[in-house]
């Protein structure tokens, strides 16, 4: 907060003079922050900033913010598009930011220029935060998959295929994902074996699971590592428990129709293949002059400030994150960044008396993986890791916290810091 007191009734006429003086030269110091992308970090930051009274702007392709993380139930059945798909003009309109629809084309912040492909060349902000998420690295074949962290509609188009697939009575799945060596903080695992898990569940409930071959691959000898050894061993026993196929520590090659080869020439042939690609930079970020890493993200400090670039900000998948080697990319900690961003910028440009804010001393591994009849938390900081299975439970905890985001960020209901 402001180091500023109201006087009390008792002070003198001077003194009240001068502090609403000071309010005044505040009012007048308000700049205008341009945040590109309307995704999780991006309304974070357009929340977070005008709590701290600054003017914003959100450039969103979108006119929603797709929850992905409650997306996993869209392609079983489980929950509907318009479930996940929150209208961004409800936020705009609660915290009272301007909402643009329109496609991030360029960025030149040497000449503090963002280019939109209907609004045109804009150089209009005092401060510029970047969350634009991050692009995929590319598979030759990658139009033979589909992705539950892609575009919002492929999540509608695997239910189709799956709902095709039920109709069939059987069949071969494969879902996986695959790496970043640049930077593995990309790579995102974690709604594959949700979706995968929950896809064994709704055959399981029709009674036809013992018809359907399922297999989960990945280019690494151990998925999940991120999340820690108890989570990885608890994995591997509910991967032989359901009768899951592995295939593990092999390039892809390609995808076919068909199948996905590997780069021993080795084929899972496949009627439904899901495949969530790593991460790397943005295409508009790599073709632009921020200072980036070999992945393509943007260089920022502990503080979200972009490297060599005064009054810019870059927060969630879009930055380029620095920490210990399971640090990975989620959520909460674009949040996180994006609070860090708006206080630094607070106390830079308006004053404020607070503690500057660092990311990586609160980097952590959180989540509840969803399996459709329960659930797994999982935890892990540079102290401890942990795992707990939630049976039943757990999958209601996951659905509620679906609410919860929605509701916290209407502000019906208090956050709960960390959530």
């Amino acid at each position: 907060m402001l180091n500023i007191h109201e006087p009390s009734s008792s002070g003198s006429p001077c003194r009240s003079f001068l502090f609403f003086e000071k309010l005044n030269q505040i009012q007048i110091q308000l700049k205008k922050v341009l945040i590109l992308g309307g995704g999780i970090s991006g309304i974070a930051s357009a929340i977070a900033f005008r709590k701290r009274g600054f003017e914003v702007e959100v450039v969103s392709e979108r006119d929603y913010l797709f929850i992905y993380p409650i997306a996993i139930w869209i392609p079983v059945g489980t929950a509907k598009f318009n479930d996940v798909a929150f209208p961004l003009s409800r936020l705009a309109q609660k915290h009272q930011f301007t909402l643009t629809i329109d496609r991030v084309t360029g960025i030149d912040a040497t000449r503090d220029t963002i280019t939109l492909a209907k609004g045109g060349a804009r150089s209009d902000a005092d401060i510029v935060v970047i969350a634009l998420g991050a692009g995929k690295v590319k598979h030759d074949g990658i139009e033979h998959t589909l992705s539950i962290c892609g575009a919002p509609e492929q999540s509608m188009q695997l239910r189709e295929r799956i709902d095709a697939l039920i109709d069939q009575g059987h069949g071969k799945i494969a879902f996986g994902f695959g790496g970043n060596p640049k930077d593995p903080s990309g790579v995102r695992g974690g709604p594959g074996f949700e979706l995968f898990f929950n896809l064994h569940h709704k055959l399981t409930k029709l009674g036809i699971r013992d018809r359907f071959e399922m297999t989960f691959f990945a280019p690494m000898e151990t998925p999940g590592a991120k999340m820690g050894e108890k989570a990885v061993s608890m994995m591997n026993v509910m991967f032989t428990k359901k009768n899951f196929n592995r295939r593990y520590g092999k390039k892809i090659e390609r995808f076919e129709k068909d199948a996905v080869v590997f780069g021993d020439g080795s084929r899972l042939e496949s009627d439904l293949t899901m495949f969530i690609p790593a991460g790397e930079g943005h295409e508009v970020i790599k073709a632009s002059d921020l200072p980036k890493n070999d992945a393509g993200f943007v260089r920022i400090d502990d503080y979200c400030r972009i490297s060599g670039v005064s009054s810019w900000f870059a927060v969630g998948d879009s930055a380029a994150l620095e920490g210990p080697d399971w640090k990975a990319k989620q959520g909460h900690i674009a949040e996180f960044m994006a609070e860090c961003a708006a206080n630094n910028c607070a106390i830079e440009h308006l004053g404020f008396e607070e503690p500057m804010k660092g990311y990586q001393e609160h980097l952590n591994v959180l989540c509840v993986m969803d399996t459709g009849d329960g659930a797994g938390f999982v935890y892990r900081n540079g102290h401890r890791q942990m795992f707990i299975p939630l049976p039943v439970v757990g999958h209601w905890l996951k659905k509620g916290w679906g609410h919860y985001f929605k509701l916290t960020k209407m502000e019906r209901i208090p956050r709960i810091p960390g959530l």
